[in-house]
């Protein structure tokens, strides 16, 4: 199912009324050292973004985690170990959530949002009626620079600017869900390129939280 698609149920995919408006999000850290280096260049242009951490790398890394919320970002739930959720019965979808939001908290307390974003955007009508009973906001994402399969960060932010129309939410990588330590650095030097051209060009990133506050329809 294409991460746009409402056909399973309603996610938040971006508000293409705010057409000024970017939000950059990472999945599957916290990851040293690449997450640290990609909290500098965001800091470096004031840059808020979101991260949804899986919960096995938020407990091998608890100060990358804290190092998150301290800057400011925006974190959300992305399971415990990674499960492509279509696959997994419902005891089995809660539990990857719920250890997920232990470790979240044991790490960064109530420094984090109730954002849920699903491994591979994988979903099914049950899947999000779990989240949503769990207090749960399922997002997804319309914009991806595919930075898991491409070996250059031209690439990956070429891809993100053949998509961005504004009011986009961008699907970028600071971990690697089959292992810790994961190379991100083309996609650091990718988000370096992003934030500069759409800066220049007007726009302002802003967090999920952020973009939703304001969206045309509430979520």
């Amino acid at each position: 199912m294409a991460p746009c698609s409402q056909l399973y149920g309603k996610t938040f995919i971006g508000d293409r009324s705010r057409t000024r408006e970017l939000a950059l999000t990472f999945d599957d850290g916290p990851n040293d050292p690449c997450t640290l280096r990609l909290l500098d260049v965001l800091a470096k242009h004031s840059v808020a973004a979101t991260f949804f951490m899986i919960g096995r790398y938020v407990d091998q890394r608890p100060k990358v985690a804290r190092a998150v919320a301290d800057a400011g970002h925006a974190i959300g739930n992305h399971t415990y170990t990674h499960p492509n959720l279509i696959f997994q019965s419902d005891w089995q979808v809660r539990d990857e959530i719920s250890r997920c939001e232990r470790a979240l908290s044991d790490a960064v307390g109530d420094r984090h949002t109730n954002l849920f974003r699903p491994p591979f955007g994988g979903r099914r009508p049950g899947t999000l009626g779990i989240v949503r009973s769990m207090g749960k906001v399922p997002v997804m994402w319309n914009v991806t620079g595919w930075d898991w399969s491409t070996n250059s960060a031209e690439i990956v932010a070429g891809k993100v600017f053949g998509q961005v129309r504004g009011g986009d939410v961008v699907l970028l990588h600071d971990g690697g869900h089959l292992q810790f330590g994961a190379d991100r650095s083309r996609t650091i030097d990718a988000v370096q390129n992003i934030v500069e051209r759409y800066t220049h060009e007007g726009f302002r990133f802003v967090t999920i939280p952020e973009m939703m506050a304001g969206a045309a329809r509430k979520f």
